[in-house]
């Protein structure tokens, strides 16, 4: 049983914040659509003005007509009023009745005149002595008609005659009016009171007459007549809507049509045109739009075309170079090994012609990769492997460098592996390159190789304190043979694609390789990969800055990454 109160109680509970998940939903939707949609917001505020017109006019008139009805049906009432309340008062007047019973007989059949239905409402009277002299005596007690105002009758009182309408009666000799209410049921219905004074035998007592005519079938026309100007009014908002909707959709249609095929052609899609029909301006924007994506289509296939054939121009040369560089690097290392028995000069050339030819084949090696990755023949070989004995080994291979330049290689760990997938090789790649670097500009000083790693992705810091970087030089070192000082000339380091094929292996393993620089305070580099292929990044385990935290650090290095 208790089970069977619950389950409605608890269905109770929850139907409130259902809809208000409902009417939020509806919000939004509305919110996100005003913000979307110019046509929407134009048929809106055309709507929403309109309608504020509509109601100003419609007060307006409301209020004139109004207005005009009444003076008219007062005006007329008042003459009809006049009349007949002068002639009561004449024969009241001019009676020579002296005793009660022909008082009594004397006023009903004066006052049956009174009960007619009048020119413009029907009417009721009611006479009532003034307040006066309690020891008067009245022959008459109030008097009304027989019949009330509504349907269902209403018996007329004295006490609803307007105060200062009674009061004006009592004081005066004129005849007066006032508006008035009467209560039938629940509904309220105006009126308009007309009153005057009569006196009646004995000794000539002072009476209120009373007429009082129903303004119900004027209020139920001026009700009538709010009906057509709500209708009217609706219908009006409707047609307005309706041509506004009509008007936006004609000219806001071909801009986002224009919108649409913009992000088309964005996307890659330059066989995307718009629709032109007609001469109009519309019609013009079109056919510009046309030429405009048409020359544009143009200007990047030719670009295109350029950049495929300086790609293959690039890997047909490398190629070519590969045989003649092998016989003259067979030579070079046969004079190389001869070097002793040459005089000095030429055994100073031979070392030279040695070590250009080994530069010159490293550089051939990387213009071979990179013309692979602008080919898109990469192939990236994961395996689950583990990224500290990847850096371990890239220290070893960097290490007699270090020894050479004095220079300290530094391995900070919270953790003995850290696996992910990748291809060893070419982090392998990155990492060395990473190292040789910052021992090259570290000046002798100590370098950090930080390894960290979450539930997503590890991460790889190398961080030297040598030269440094600004931060837009920190922006561009990933660019293919960009130095931070032009006028240096190659005589150190490498072929100047190191930083860029590493950029192209980070991002084939969807990572992140992003530099940090000061000016004298050296230099950060920081590589972040997904412990899963296919998982997108969000956040690296290690700040890139030194000295923040992670969150502020991925923040301020927005600008230096290359993802």
């Amino acid at each position: 049983m208790s089970t069977a109160v619950s389950a409605p109680a608890e269905e109770a509970g929850r139907k409130p914040s259902g809809l208000r998940e409902r009417i939020g939903k509806l919000r939004g939707q509305t919110v996100h659509r005003w913000r979307r949609s110019l046509q929407f917001r134009t048929v809106v505020a055309t709507i929403t003005l309109a309608a504020m017109a509509l109601v100003g006019v419609g007060a307006f008139l409301s209020s004139q007509i109004a207005g005009a009805l009444y003076q008219e049906r007062l005006r007329t009432l008042s003459a009809e009023s006049s009349e007949g309340l002068s002639d009561v008062r004449e024969i009241f007047n001019s009676t020579a009745a002296n005793d009660s019973e022909s008082t009594v007989r004397l006023v009903k059949d004066t006052l049956r005149i009174l009960e007619k239905t009048g020119a413009e409402a029907p009417r009721q009277y009611l006479l009532t002595p003034l307040p006066g002299d309690e020891n008067k005596n009245y022959y008459m007690s109030p008097y009304s008609s027989d019949t009330g105002l509504a349907p269902d009758g209403i018996q007329l009182k004295s006490s609803q005659i307007p105060g200062r309408l009674t009061e004006a009666v009592q004081t005066g000799d004129n005849h007066y009016w006032s508006p008035m209410f009467l209560s039938n049921g629940n509904r309220e219905v105006p009126a308009l009171a007309f009153g005057t004074k009569v006196t009646l035998p004995p000794e000539r007592t002072e009476y209120a007459l009373y007429l009082i005519y129903d303004l119900g079938s004027l209020q139920d026309t001026l009700n009538e007549i709010h009906g057509v100007l709500w209708i009217g009014g609706a219908v009006l908002l409707v047609v307005i809507g309706t041509i506004a909707w009509f008007v936006t959709r004609a000219v806001v249609g071909p801009v986002s049509h224009a919108a649409n095929v913009s992000e088309k052609l964005a996307a890659g899609h330059l066989e995307e045109r718009m629709d032109v029909k007609g001469e109009d301006e519309v019609a013009r924007l079109g056919a510009s739009f046309n030429h405009m994506a048409a020359s544009l289509q143009e200007q990047i296939t030719q670009l295109a075309q350029l950049s495929k054939m300086q790609q293959r121009f690039v890997s047909d040369v490398s190629h070519e170079l590969r045989t003649p560089l092998t016989t003259v690097r067979m030579a070079a290392e046969v004079l190389h090994d001869a070097r002793r028995d040459f005089d000095p000069v030429n055994r100073r050339s031979a070392e030279l012609l040695y070590n250009q030819v080994e530069r010159f084949q490293a550089l051939l090696a990387d213009l071979l990769e990179i013309s692979r990755f602008d080919a898109g023949a990469a192939v990236l070989e994961a395996e689950t492997a583990d990224l500290c004995g990847v850096v371990r080994n890239a220290i070893e291979g960097a290490q007699p460098l270090a020894d050479n330049i004095g220079a300290e290689l530094h391995i900070v760990s919270s953790a003995s592996t850290c696996l992910a997938e990748m291809d060893p090789r070419r982090i392998d790649r990155i990492v060395r390159n990473l190292i040789l670097n910052a021992l090259e500009h570290s000046e002798g000083n100590p370098v950090d190789v930080t390894i960290a790693s979450d539930d997503e992705a590890v991460a790889v810091t190398v961080r030297d304190y040598g030269i440094g970087m600004t931060a837009l030089e920190a922006s561009r070192v990933f660019d293919r043979f960009w130095r931070a000082d032009p006028a240096r000339a190659r005589t150190t380091g490498g072929s100047g694609l190191g930083l860029s094929i590493a950029t192209e292996d980070a991002r084939l393993h969807g990572g992140w390789l992003q530099a940090w620089g000061s000016p004298g305070g050296g230099s950060c580099f920081r590589l972040t990969l997904p412990r899963k292929q296919g998982t997108v990044l969000t956040q690296s385990p290690i700040p890139l800055l030194p000295g923040t935290s992670r969150d502020s650090a991925l923040t301020s290095a927005e600008d230096t990454n290359v993802r």
